[in-house]
């Protein structure tokens, strides 16, 4: 069950654009909608901390992290309804799990605030933020916006939706930097965040919550790992950006495939608290391989030397 409300400007919206944009535009919003998906959010994590720039590699971890779980706890309380959900007239042209039906909401998820642009304003922000070139910021800021435009054409969000998904990364990319630095040793901000981010257990019926809590839970521990046993190098050579980068997602969606398999696929869909729990924990063991231990295996293959080994 949901809520279904939406100001009447922004159906009208969504139908024009949908009746206008035809296959190139659909499949143009696609390809724009990609940049704030899981697996370009990956790519771009991992070029950064496993390869080019590890502390704002971890600074892009820990905005991810928190806005992941941010997204969907609002997500839960406001409970709107998706555009195509609530109208007939808007089709669902990407759906956020195509491998579920489309009125799925635990799978789907809700609707506000967009979870694509958040994701993207906080990725693609932190970076601009960092690096403070103009072009990159250029860039900070027009991906993001293409993202969110791209969510409305597909009908899987209204622009409010957008909006506030936008506001949310900018807030985030804010906020957690300088609450982390508010507390001498790291691991008090994040069992602090952990801790205020529990709540979300007892109301939150859809999925990405529970991923996202697996994640950042995995995320935080790696990082305290990383920084005291680890001490990994980054690396400016080519090839060895292009294999970090592909052994990194190959873990990855390895991990999440293999740990699957203890269990049944109806467990696994059932929204019961213990298939909640082994999401999390699933998500928390993969981003604490990827982020603590695979970078182990950096030095051993391919030698030790700095910014530019």
């Amino acid at each position: 069950m949901g809520n279904a409300f939406s100001f009447a400007w922004e159906d009208t919206l969504i139908i024009w654009l949908q009746a206008h944009m035809g296959a190139a535009g659909t499949a143009l919003a696609s390809f724009f909608s990609m940049f704030g998906e899981e697996l370009l959010l990956i790519l771009v994590l991992g070029f950064f901390y496993w390869c080019y720039d590890k502390e704002l590699g971890k600074l892009l971890g820990r905005n991810i992290c928190v806005e992941i779980v941010c997204n969907p706890m609002f997500k839960n309380i406001a409970l709107r309804l998706r555009p195509y959900m609530a109208d007939p007239q808007i089709r669902c042209l990407k759906p956020v799990d195509a491998s579920a039906d489309i009125m799925d909401l635990a799978a789907q998820g809700y609707s506000f605030p967009s979870g694509h642009s958040s994701n993207a304003a906080a990725a693609y922000g932190t970076v601009g933020r960092w690096y403070r070139k103009t072009w990159v910021r250029v860039l900070a800021v027009v991906i993001p916006l293409l993202v969110g435009f791209s969510r409305f054409c597909l009908g899987v969000h209204y622009p409010t939706d957008v909006l506030a998904g936008w506001l949310l990364g900018v807030v985030i990319i804010f906020f957690t930097p300088w609450f982390i630095r508010k507390f001498k040793s790291r691991w008090v901000p994040y069992l602090i965040l952990l801790a205020a981010m529990l709540p979300g257990w007892f109301y939150c019926k859809s999925n990405d919550f529970y991923t996202g809590y697996g994640m950042t839970f995995g995320f935080f521990l790696a990082d305290l790992f990383e920084e005291n046993y680890v001490r990994f190098q980054n690396t400016r050579v080519w090839w060895k950006i292009i294999l970090r980068l592909a052994g990194g997602a190959a873990i990855y969606f390895a991990l999440n495939k293999l740990l699957k398999l203890p269990f049944s696929p109806e467990f696994l869909d059932s929204g019961v608290f213990a298939a909640c729990l082994v999401r999390a924990l699933r998500y928390a063991v993969i981003l604490f391989a990827d982020i603590a231990l695979y970078p182990l295996l950096f030095d051993r293959f391919g030698g030790k030397g700095g910014q530019a080994a």
